[in-house]
């Protein structure tokens, strides 16, 4: 069993010490001795102490790549943790893990990593929980990071808590946004809540709050937005949702500069449970709203003729080289599948244009495209709350409004 495994159902509150020193009871501050190890009761000595918040530094981020290609979530998550970093004043190392992948390391240091530890074993080829929940619990015990970052791909959401499990600390699943200084979480709450911040105490007698990382993500189906920190033990562990994090321009020069080292760890075919015989892609395509340029959105505002509204939809990302979108009502409708939709829920997006047709403007939904670079908005009530983020608004009728663009597109390509 590993070092780091607790007894579930007793967790002695004591800290173990070697000596006969006496330890002071984590809930109480009370002294007395500590207790002895008893293998058969399922005590295990812990070499390593993720209450022990003075040994860790640094932030990690876990890369993810598949058949030897990166995925797109650990640059934009590389990019993130860059901000924490300089925010802490610490390191940013990435963390691969594959067979013969040290040729995508260099990469990683491009969007702002420092440092690169490259775990190589043929073991590692194919995505096991067992196999890479071993290899990186083995890593962190040994360098010990302050953050541990995931991204919430199925493989993240698969292997972060059952890494967390195992070190003894929390994690924060399915992050929207992430802090470490209180004044950058002071900015982002006046922006993004109804909080009167400026009335607001924010300090803990608790914690220190200006050096804890402080995660936010939706609660109660998106209704709530909760953030989140873990002020007693390290590493603080993250998944952060796919397309919420902007990426930084790839500086090519950084990239050369990048240290890669392989840290220790062991792995045998004894530790991994189960065996990948066959790795087969879903022929089924899905939407990619995360990677188009253009999205054209639909919303509630369909549903008095819906085939028609879709259509119109389909049509106008069509001429305009996008893909369709929708709010969390159409998706709850079952008009369009959970692929499409955009928001707290659903995808966070950043195109180049994002035209939404009878979207009222949730702050659900706005969570999910207020960023992107140009927002057009077609909606019939002119005080739709939609509106208050849109760089260009029409108040009038999607069925009248949409053909009419659609028409404009076709005579400006007609004309060239």
């Amino acid at each position: 069993m590993p070092s780091s495994v607790h007894r579930i159902a007793k967790m002695p509150p004591f800290t173990v010490r070697d000596d006969a020193g006496i330890a002071p009871c984590k809930r109480c501050g009370r002294r007395r001795k500590p207790r002895k190890l008893n293998l058969k009761k399922g005590y295990i000595k812990m070499a390593f102490n993720s209450a022990d918040i003075g040994a860790f530094k640094n932030v990690w981020v876990f890369c993810e790549q598949r058949q030897g290609v990166m995925m797109p979530t650990s640059f934009e998550l590389i990019s993130e943790g860059r901000k924490l970093a300089d925010e802490l004043g610490a390191e940013l190392c990435g963390l691969l893990l594959g067979d013969n992948v040290d040729g995508l390391a260099k990469e990683l240091g491009g969007y702002g990593a420092d440092k690169v530890y490259v775990c190589s074993d043929p073991l590692l080829k194919d995505y096991t929980t067992d196999g890479y929940t071993k290899v990186i619990v083995d890593v962190v015990e040994a360098l010990k990071p302050e953050i541990l970052l995931f991204g919430a791909s199925n493989i993240g959401r698969d292997l972060a808590p059952r890494c967390a499990a195992r070190l003894h600390t929390g994690l924060c699943a399915d992050c929207t946004h992430l802090d470490v200084e209180l004044g950058g979480y002071v900015n982002f709450l006046r922006s993004a809540s109804s909080l009167d911040v400026d009335n607001v105490n924010f300090e803990s007698a608790q914690f220190d709050v200006k050096t804890n990382l402080k995660m936010t993500r939706p609660a109660f189906g998106g209704h709530l937005m909760a953030t989140i920190v873990c002020p007693r033990f390290r590493p603080a562990m993250a998944t952060v949702r796919p397309g919420v994090m902007q990426k930084r321009p790839f500086d090519a020069a950084a990239a050369e500069k990048t240290v890669v080292e392989h840290p220790s760890f062991s792995l045998s075919a004894a530790d991994i449970h189960t065996e990948v015989l066959e790795t087969v892609k879903a022929a089924k395509k899905l939407v990619d709203l995360i990677g188009a340029d253009i999205i054209v959105s639909v919303g509630r505002g369909i549903s008095s003729d819906v085939e028609k509204g879709l259509a119109l939809a389909a049509e106008l990302a069509e001429e305009l080289g996008g893909v369709v979108g929708s709010s969390r009502a159409v998706v709850d409708a079952g008009w369009l599948s959970a692929d499409h939709q955009v928001g707290q829920t659903g995808k966070t997006v950043h195109p180049k244009v994002y035209i939404a047709l009878g979207i009222s403007g949730a702050i659900q939904h706005k969570a999910g495209m207020q960023d992107s670079e140009c927002i057009i908005a077609v909606n019939k009530n002119e005080t739709a709350p939609i509106f208050e983020v849109a760089d260009y608004g029409i108040a009038g009728d999607l069925f009248k409004v949409v053909p009419e663009m659609i028409a404009q597109i076709k005579a400006q390509k007609a004309a060239k």
